[in-house]
């Protein structure tokens, strides 16, 4: 069994301790992870706890990272949200430059 608020190591590859940062709590590992891996990581506790096979202490404590890699994953969605433009066309259809995506 392993500590609360910790991964089984065996489980996936992206457990791991860091110091606490003010964005993720007790899970400051999490701030410098990827979309890809947080989201791989969320799917793989998510996994866990719909099977009901792990121990309730167990089970608050990886739905706790859960909440902090769902967190993380909607913060680079909004960022990757932001980074992204439209081209704007001119009457003639030539482009003219960009303009923000949720700009109507």
């Amino acid at each position: 069994m392993t500590e609360p608020g910790k991964i089984d190591p065996g489980k996936t590859d992206a457990a791991k301790t860091a110091p606490a940062t003010p964005d993720t709590g007790k899970f400051g590992d999490i701030a410098d992870l990827p979309f890809e891996k947080a989201l791989a990581e969320l799917e793989l506790i998510v996994g866990r706890l719909e099977r009901g096979d792990v121990p309730l202490e167990e089970s608050i404590a990886i739905y706790e990272r859960g909440e902090a890699l769902k967190t993380r994953c909607e913060g680079l969605l909004k960022q990757a949200e932001t980074r992204i433009e439209r081209i704007t066309l001119s009457a003639d259809g030539r482009p003219t430059g960009t303009r923000p995506l949720d700009d109507n």
